[in-house]
């Protein structure tokens, strides 16, 4: 497997992480029943919680990105050592926004998430050279 499929289903298991976090922190909030239940109405949450929520929500719209840049490269045999190094800069400016966002570190979130966008369309760039 290349480096950067490597790091595509680290990514995704990340993401699942991500939801199981969001997911206790709601159910300390609230409990589990509305976890479990058909969502209706939407509650008061923490700011923590809600941060956690927003964090995954923001991952699947980057993830969508990422996934692209992992096809092009990797159906397109442009696998090089950068796209296998931006493919971990994107992982680790990943894993690193969760805090940041959970824990409002302004503006390093949104530089943390620039890191990872910017590795991501540099991989794209890549491929298209």
């Amino acid at each position: 497997m290349t480096p950067e499929l490597t790091v595509l289903a680290l990514a995704a298991l990340l993401q699942a992480v991500q939801i199981g976090l969001a997911a206790v922190a709601m159910n300390r909030d609230i409990g589990p029943e509305w976890n479990v239940g058909p969502r209706d109405t939407q509650p008061d949450f923490s700011p923590l919680t809600g941060r956690l929520r927003r964090a995954v929500n923001n991952h699947f719209e980057a993830l969508c990105f990422f996934t692209i840049a992992v096809v092009v490269v990797t159906l397109s045999g442009a696998a090089t050592s950068l796209t296998a190094l931006c493919a971990w800069i994107y992982l680790a400016a990943r894993v690193l926004y969760i805090p940041a966002y959970a824990f409002g570190w302004s503006p390093w979130r949104s530089v943390i998430f620039g890191v990872g966008f910017l590795a991501t369309f540099v991989m794209i760039l890549a491929a298209l050279i």
